[in-house]
């Protein structure tokens, strides 16, 4: 059985798919794009787009009752691998003890031109 998590504090979709989705006490959050869900607007510069993705993130782990701690794996997508210091210096801030596994790649082109996109696996 899955169940469908959203919240009100992050960005909706822009397609056809969940915020996140939790099954077998797994909550798989999607990409999430460093837009501000109270005004619609994306953050300027990689370290400012990397934490509103973080913040995207947690709200939405927030709503399915975690938090960053439950987090087990990372995917950090990039517009470019030159922007990969700055995402690891925000990064890291929001993570205290173990660190998740992660991956972190260079993509052609995210949408909408973010800088940075986040999506993770928690579990409960």
């Amino acid at each position: 059985m899955k169940k469908v998590i959203c919240s009100q504090k992050a960005p909706g979709a822009i397609g056809p798919y969940s915020q996140a989705i939790e099954a077998n006490g797994m909550v798989f959050v999607s990409g999430q794009l460093p837009i501000d869900a109270a005004t619609g607007v994306m953050a300027e510069g990689a370290e400012a787009q990397a934490r509103q993705s973080l913040e995207n993130v947690k709200h939405i782990l927030e709503e399915a009752g975690l938090s960053m701690a439950n987090i087990v794996k990372t995917t950090v997508f990039l517009a470019d691998m030159s922007l990969f210091a700055d995402m690891n210096k925000v990064y890291a801030t929001y993570f205290d003890g173990d660190f998740p596994a992660r991956s972190a790649v260079a993509v052609k082109a995210l949408p909408k031109d973010a800088l940075v996109e986040i999506e993770c696996i928690a579990a409960r």
